[in-house]
């Protein structure tokens, strides 16, 4: 799929600016957990973890960022055993 983007002028003029609303909106959506690093991977046209990586890296993102489906989960693991009974576990 292609998506067009209306970019304002200052950011137009900038050397690759379709590059870098694209490499925005990658980090964004991996550092919240709206994509994952194959979907990142592919969006950028990486070939190699190592190259993502390095985008990574530019972007101030640790590896393996924590995201918003990864906290979901938690929650919902957290209010799970928060309902048993005090001394009580599986296992």
């Amino acid at each position: 799929m292609q998506i067009t983007v209306q970019l304002p002028d200052d950011l137009a003029e900038h050397q690759n600016p379709g590059r870098e609303a694209l490499e925005a909106l990658v980090a964004e959506g991996y550092r919240n957990g709206l994509l994952s690093k194959k979907q990142a991977r592919n969006m950028l046209g990486f070939e190699t973890g190592h190259e993502f990586d390095g985008f990574l890296k530019q972007w101030q993102i640790e590896r393996g960022a924590y995201g918003i489906h990864e906290y979901e989960s938690d929650l919902k693991t957290l209010s799970t055993l928060s309902d048993r009974e005090p001394g009580t576990h599986s296992g």
